[in-house]
């Protein structure tokens, strides 16, 4: 079982920036998964929002954060990081992210297999 936990969401103002960690809970190593970020806003459905493959050569994004997010992954913290820049309104989502066995991960959920609870992000204006 792979245990995922996100930390880093919080309340800001739009332009701001916020960076989302996802790491593995206790003995969980996610250095071999795929990872991959989604969100879900109020009333939404949960939507990818970026993903890197296990040796961070390959990442995706989806069009609404091109430009303005970035994934990364440190294999020495055993962690994926989101760093969102320029922060708008319709940003605001609960923020999962989740790992993959496969060699590239898509954009679709079927791709992943573990996911974390979530962390919440609200961007006010």
């Amino acid at each position: 079982q792979v245990e995922l936990v996100e930390s880093g969401g919080g309340s800001v103002q739009a332009g701001a920036s916020l960076k989302l960690s996802c790491t593995g809970s206790g003995r969980t190593l996610i250095n071999s998964y795929g990872i991959g970020w989604f969100r879900q806003a109020p009333g939404k459905d949960r939507e990818f929002v970026a993903s890197i493959n296990w040796s961070a050569i390959t990442a995706s994004y989806a069009e609404s954060v091109k430009g303005r997010f970035g994934i990364s992954r440190e294999h020495g913290r055993n962690a994926v990081y989101l760093q969102m820049n320029d922060l708008k309104t319709e940003d605001t989502a609960i923020y999962y992210c989740a790992a993959s066995p496969e060699v590239v991960p898509s954009s679709g959920e079927h791709d992943y297999k573990f996911w974390g609870q979530g962390t919440a992000v609200t961007v006010s204006s």
